[in-house]
């Protein structure tokens, strides 16, 4: 659900105390539509203006930063950097919410700036203006052809937008909320009706309250009799910003968030309250933000590796229909061999030859086609051509169909690694792989970017042993292959694309503990990070070769055993130290 007013009061009423008085010591632009501010004491306040998905709460989240800071950023830091933020409110029911920084201005004297964050789905925005209310500039501008009621432009006075004209749902009484269901058709969803008379009420909150109210999700305005009194107890939590900041998962699946307890799923969803309300956004958007940074930033080379893996797929099909072909091989030689002992019997210009099939048990008779335009003797070769052609390409199509089967395996694990790539220098790495494999071609001078050199995930058991899990191909190689200590642990899931990981065990034996938890990491950063009980074999690295000649990641071992390990995102947060 994308984040309401009252859930938003709930943010602003749990950041306002931390941040007032807090100093923006620097500002980040990570993406297009996030700013990061971060002060003083290592807090980071994320303003997220994403048309899908608009949020702001203080987050733990790291992330990589552009090589070249946008134009937006460099102004913000202009203006704000070093400022204290002296206030920080929401617009009542509103998902509009205004920070404001007393900073230096371009004299050097001190004056008060705002940073207004609007969270409306697909017309969210950041917006900086001066002390007079007039706007420096917008993440987002709206002219007067795109929006004839309310532009954002530089230079303008800062406008609010247009209110919903509908009811508060905070100051309606019960004569009122009665009179206003009693005009309600008796038909008419009890939770449709809410959401119609009143604002910032989303659709998980007016499922509730008729779920609490009449036992059902769908019941009609007939049965809202006892709507108001569970209505009245949710608007006295409201008004006293008694807030329990709960997530909701189907599953693995985290599907929903909202302000407080939900009982209308039963023991179809589970919910999981939060300490804050930060910590939950951050939680909740921790996925799906990582599906957008592959969406946005690894589109691209998604769309190569899976065309590359289609176009294999089709190379393997059409070679394995010759193969198939070339396996009948012997049925010419037959041929060949059966004219040549006829040849007595033939004239030329047959069209068939019909000869008892020595090579045949039973020494049935078999039919021959002839080319008419050749002799008996021609024929005859015609047919052992043939076989020697087939008998030759079933070596090459043997040994491409190989070659083939290694690429398709290659390009899975490549779009595995997309699907888990997490900053900007893992997709860059990627692209270097692609490029240096020959699926994307060179073009001009390498683009600028992030340089320095990609390191491993590290984590620590719960023994003290130090896990290492590489992010792409070519750091699994270096990693199993040169970083690791022949001693170490090697794992990895069996038959199924994922991460090498390394258990550094300084050639101790492993605690069970340790090593289980290895297996684990092994099984959620494969393709079957979804499933349970994943087959994980663990060897030492002495025992794992790569061959001469093979793809990145490829490798070989021996003397394996195997764990069974069930992916948990949760361990994966605990491990890393999150």
């Amino acid at each position: 659900m994308p984040l309401d007013a009252i859930c938003l009061q709930g943010v602003v009423g749990e950041l306002a105390p931390r941040l007032t008085g807090s100093r923006i010591e620097k500002i980040q632009q990570p993406a297009r539509d996030q700013v990061i501010l971060l002060l003083r004491g290592s807090r980071r306040l994320l303003l997220n203006a994403g048309a899908g998905q608009p949020r702001l709460h203080l987050t733990e989240q790291l992330r990589d930063n552009p090589s070249q800071p946008p134009m937006f950023c460099m102004l913000l830091r202009k203006h704000l950097s070093g400022g204290v933020i002296e206030s920080i409110r929401q617009e009542p029911l509103e998902r509009v919410v205004t920070l404001t920084v007393l900073a230096a201005d371009e004299l050097g004297e001190r004056s008060r700036f705002t940073l207004v964050w609007e969270g409306m789905p697909r017309r969210a925005n950041l917006i900086l203006c001066d002390r007079d209310g007039r706007i420096i500039d917008c993440l987002r501008r709206i002219d007067l052809e795109m929006n004839q009621e309310r532009q954002v432009l530089p230079g303008l006075f800062y406008r609010l937008p247009s209110r919903q004209e509908k009811r508060s749902p905070l100051t309606v009484t019960e004569e009122e909320f009665r009179a206003l269901l009693s005009r309600a058709a008796p038909d008419t969803p009890l939770d449709g009706w809410l959401l119609d008379t009143f604002t910032a009420l989303p659709p998980l909150v007016a499922r509730e309250l008729t779920y609490r109210a009449c036992g059902s999700t769908d019941a009609p305005a007939s049965q809202g009799g006892g709507l108001w009194s569970v209505f009245s107890r949710w608007q006295s939590a409201v008004n006293e910003n008694s807030f329990t900041p709960t997530l909701i998962k189907r599953g693995t699946t985290l599907s929903d968030f909202t302000y407080g307890p939900v009982t209308q799923y039963g023991a179809y969803a589970e919910t999981q309250p939060y300490d804050s309300f930060s910590r939950l956004l951050d939680d909740f958007y921790e996925k799906r933000e990582q599906a957008e940074r592959v969406k946005q930033k690894g589109q691209d080379l998604l769309k190569t590796a899976a065309t590359a893996r289609d176009r294999v797929r089709r190379k393997i099909a059409a070679q394995e229909k010759e193969l198939a072909a070339c396996l009948d091989r012997d049925h010419l030689r037959v041929c060949g061999e059966l004219i040549t002992a006829n040849l007595y019997r033939m004239e030329r210009g047959q069209s068939r030859l019909t000869a008892q099939n020595y090579y045949d048990e039973n020494c049935a008779d078999m039919d021959i086609p002839l080319d008419v335009r050749l002799s008996p003797q021609e024929n005859a070769a015609r047919y052992f051509k043939q076989y020697a052609k087939a008998k030759t390409a079933e070596k090459y199509l043997t040994a491409q169909l190989h070659k083939g089967r290694e690429e398709l395996q290659y390009l899975e694990s490549v779009l595995q690694e997309l699907s888990q790539a997490e900053s900007e220098q893992d997709f860059n790495d990627i692209r270097t792989e692609l490029t240096d494999g020959g699926y994307i071609r060179q073009r001009g001078r390498k683009q600028p970017g992030f340089q320095r050199a990609s390191k491993p995930r590290e984590f620590r058991t719960s023994g003290g042993l130090r896990v290492l899990v590489g992010r792409n191909n070519r750091q699994n190689d270096r990693l199993t292959t040169r970083d690791a200590d022949k001693r170490d642990i090697w794992l990895h899931t069996q038959k199924i694309h994922g991460s090498h990981v390394i258990l550094c065990t300084g050639g101790a034996e492993p605690d069970e503990q340790s090593l289980l938890e290895a297996a684990s990491l092994a099984a959620y950063f494969s393709q079957a990070q979804d499933s349970t009980k994943v087959p994980v074999d663990y060897t030492p690295v002495r025992f794992v070769k790569k061959p001469a000649g093979a793809r990145p990641g490829m490798v070989v071992y021996t003397t394996c055993q195997t764990l069974l390990a069930d992916p948990d995102e949760e361990l994966v947060k605990r491990l890393a130290g999150k």
